[in-house]
């Protein structure tokens, strides 16, 4: 059973974000990646075990990223109901930035969702590809290219993002403790990022968006320990 249900969410997981994708151009971000200057990723191995516990999510807010789902993390939704306002060129950067963010997440956890018999990366990486779509509509609205358009899983346009993802990828490799260390650096690192795009924001359909993906980076955060430390 188990098998299945990781098999069936990896295979919806995949198809959400190839179908989530928008037709536009992919330039580089050397430097404005997510993972760039200032991020340290590094993680040690923890303990960890099988089991997956139920729980409610969220039951309020803005349809994306809210509404019941599992104890793993599991967000479910990805509307963006708010208004468009505006960005400066940084905050444009910034959004360009997340998508890489996003996709590096959902890459990671499909790999390892793969590799080992833990279904909380097949759930957390179908809430991965929610939060990219959300993100890309969010890039078209403002007229930003996306760097995530067209890459095939695990390829980066960001340098520096796809050094992070090499990195992050061998060390999962080596055993499920590792993989789990690692989702929790992502998670961390996406905490962080996000509170920091979140200063000075006005744009509400962005603040919407980010805030969700705020609230979800740390349900996942928190599903990532459970596993480590049974």
């Amino acid at each position: 059973m188990k098998t299945i249900t990781r098999r069936t969410a990896t295979l919806v997981a995949a198809g959400a974000l190839g179908l989530g994708g928008l037709a536009v151009a992919a330039p580089a971000l050397a430097g404005a990646g997510p993972f760039g200057p200032g991020h340290s990723i590094t993680a040690t191995a923890q303990p960890s075990g099988p089991g997956m516990g139920y729980g409610s999510g969220m039951g309020s807010g803005y349809r994306y990223g809210m509404g019941s789902g599992f104890g793993d993390g599991t967000c479910m939704g990805s509307a963006v109901t708010a208004q468009q306002g505006t960005l400066t060129a940084a905050q444009k950067s910034t959004l360009a930035s997340m998508a890489q963010e996003e996709k590096l997440a959902h890459d990671l956890y499909v790999a390892f969702a793969a590799r080992y018999d833990a279904v909380v990366f097949d759930h957390i990486a179908a809430a991965e590809s929610q939060h990219l779509t959300a993100v890309r509509t969010l890039l078209q609205r403002y007229a930003v290219s996306d760097p995530t358009a067209n890459r095939p899983a695990g390829t980066f346009t960001d340098p520096a993002v796809q050094a992070t993802y090499d990195k992050l990828l061998a060390q999962g490799k080596q055993n499920l403790s590792a993989a789990l260390a690692a989702g929790q650096q992502v998670e961390r690192t996406d905490i962080a990022d996000l509170k920091t795009a979140l200063t000075d924001l006005t744009a509400p359909d962005v603040k919407q968006v980010y805030a969700n993906l705020l609230t979800a980076s740390e349900r996942h955060l928190a599903a990532f320990t459970r596993w480590a430390n049974r």
